[in-house]
């Protein structure tokens, strides 16, 4: 897994690096003990259990049972490779990586992720040149006047302009010998159905930087300064640029998200920059999609168990059919998300730009209701209580109703909604069966699945366990060469790793890790470093002894099984038995 970057250096870098530092931008971590814990940002809980050690440089989920060091984090995190990971985070803390001793396959697999980026900035500079041009960004800058955006928030959010012109970009790439391949891979360019080159795909357009919590550009979203169609344009998914993992503002919205323990979610670009600009700087905005499960964790990682997700949408249809469909994706997150619906004719940035921000959040404490409520109430508006409206209500709320998979919560909004247009309990009841019947069965299952599986023998996890969390036992271990007896060969790689990574009696579980490609190995010394055992020499010979004992056992199963195989004339099970109980006699002579 490092043969192409040196060990010294995966150390310089892991050694740099803060893991608590890094999961706080993304987690919200409370001190327990001498432990961190929080909500695990790789699957839905709504009781922490993620738990983070300062001391080891580990951490692990006893939900999910992700694990691993600080690189495993940014790996599963951002979803790239070990060598992008690396990548990353030298750049993060200033340490140079050695190129010559890659390959060229190695190189172009550390490089592109890379690459991609500079070009991103290249495009972001280039952007904000045009937009700052007396003559090409005239009416861009006249345009961004009109809305009301300041130079202050015009150079916080890099906002520039690309020109009315096909090939302005791909020229400037031209002259910067930028490689058309990773160009057209980022987005910005499109090769011609004719074969006869590229052209933009952003033209007279307003460009917003997307960035990723690394403070890097991800990719951009585009808004004509005229009636042309589409009124908005976003880069296209890309190794770096992921929609559903992306928010716009999220960048600037982290320290005040995690200070109020709020973040408002809005639809558009200015709606985002017009909050910030007003200070309502907890804010962030979807781009052009719907309200994600990542999107969600990544939100409740910054403000926390306890803090608030407010949704702030239209009033008209659209608004409607988006907060209908984020009532699943908060339910299965275990997110009590509200909604805000402005007065009708308004949307966040004109309501901020005539009424102010106190205005605003006198608004939101006085008319921020669950979205549920608001979806009832907008059924009734809409329909009204005719018998046949009646019947539209309860067709319009069945989805909704059925996506709760809380018991209580469901029961609640039934009697809600049997009460406000005066029907029997029952029969909403009835009518939601049929889709919860289906739906339940998926979220039990869900909820209920299990954890990591744990088929190892339990006395060798213990073994292995005493090894990471009690060292001083590791010579004993050696003598009686223990790690041979093992039969798991997760465990046996692992208590070779430990062996070799001792260091003057003690040893470093995140430098363990590093010796490992497989996610699922790194996650194993997780748990059992984070396993809370009281370790003595006494304790650990009488493990020990138990563990020779059942290696002993294993030796008599192993007869037994021969004994069967030959009599069944299985010669090839027999082979391999034999094979198997030579392997235990060896280790048993040398010891």
């Amino acid at each position: 897994m490092t043969g192409f970057i040196p060990e010294e250096k995966i150390s310089e870098i892991k050694n740099a690096s803060d893991l608590v530092d890094i999961i706080s931008e993304s987690v919200a971590l409370k001190k327990t003990g001498r432990n961190y814990l929080g909500l695990c940002p790789f699957h839905s809980e709504k009781t922490p259990s993620f738990s983070v050690s300062p001391e080891k440089q580990i951490f692990y989920c006893f939900g999910c049972g992700a694990g691993g060091n600080v690189f495993g984090f940014v790996m599963k995190k951002d979803g790239i490779s070990f060598p992008e990971a690396i990548s990353a985070l030298s750049r993060r803390y200033g340490i140079e990586l050695p190129t010559r001793r890659l390959s060229s396959e190695q190189k172009k697999k550390i490089s592109e992720r890379e690459h991609l980026f500079e070009i991103n900035r290249l495009a972001s500079e280039f952007y904000s040149k045009t937009l700052k041009d007396r003559l090409a960004g005239h009416s861009a800058r006249e345009y961004l006047a009109g809305r009301k955006i300041s130079r202050e928030t015009i150079e916080r959010f890099k906002i520039g302009f690309a020109p009315d012109n096909w090939s302005s970009l791909s020229n400037f790439f031209f002259k910067k010998r930028i490689p058309q391949r990773l160009a057209e891979i980022s987005g910005l360019i499109i090769a011609r159905k004719s074969k006869s080159g590229f052209y933009d795909r952003f033209r007279n357009r307003i460009l917003f930087p997307i960035l990723d919590a690394g403070n890097q550009i991800v990719g951009f979203g585009g808004r004509v300064i005229d009636n042309s169609m589409p009124k908005y344009m976003n880069s296209p998914e890309s190794p770096l640029y992921n929609k559903r993992r992306s928010l716009y503002g999220l960048q600037q919205a982290k320290i005040s998200c995690r200070e109020y323990e709020t973040v408002f979610i809005v639809e558009g670009y200015f709606d985002l920059l017009t909050l910030h600009q007003h200070g309502v700087q907890h804010s962030v905005a979807t781009l052009g999609t719907a309200v994600s499960s990542e999107h969600v964790r990544i939100l409740k990682g910054l403000v926390g168990k306890s803090g608030r997700i407010i949704l702030v949408f239209d009033s008209d249809e659209a608004g409607i059919k988006a907060a209908e469909r984020c009532i699943d994706v908060f339910d299965k997150e275990y997110v009590n998300a509200q909604i805000l619906i402005l007065p009708e004719g308004y949307d966040p940035d004109s309501y901020l730009l005539e009424f102010g921000a106190d205005s605003f959040l006198k608004l939101c404490a006085e008319k921020v209701m669950g979205i549920m409520t608001f979806l009832m109430d907008s059924a009734i508006k809409k329909h009204g209580l005719s018998m046949e409206g009646k019947i539209r209500i309860l067709s319009d709320l069945q989805k909704p109703l059925a996506s709760l998979s809380d018991k209580t919560d469901r029961t609640v909004y039934v009697k809600e909604v049997s009460e406000k247009i005066g029907i029997d309990e029952s029969a909403l009841l009835e009518k939601i069966r049929r889709v919860t019947r289906s739906q339940f069965r998926e979220v039990e299952k869900d909820q209920g699945r299990p954890l990591i599986p744990q088929r190892e023998n339990r006395l060798e996890r213990q073994v292995i366990t005493m090894m990471l969390q009690f060292p001083v036992i590791i010579p004993e271990i050696v003598k009686r060469q223990l790690i041979e007896k093992i039969n798991d060969k997760n465990l046996k790689a692992i208590g070779h790793a430990v062996i070799d990574s001792q260091r003057n009696g003690d040893i470093k579980v995140s430098e363990i890790m590093i010796k490992f490609e497989d996610s699922e190995i790194q996650a194993l010394i997780s748990d059992l470093a984070f396993q809370e055992n009281i370790w003595d020499v006494e304790g650990c010979l009488r493990c020990i002894k138990q563990f020779e004992n059942s290696c002993d056992h294993r030796r008599a199963r192993l007869r037994e099984k021969i004994e069967a195989a030959e009599k069944e004339n299985n010669s090839e099970l027999v082979t391999k038995l034999q094979q198997e109980m030579q392997q235990l006699l060896n280790v048993a002579r040398n010891k």
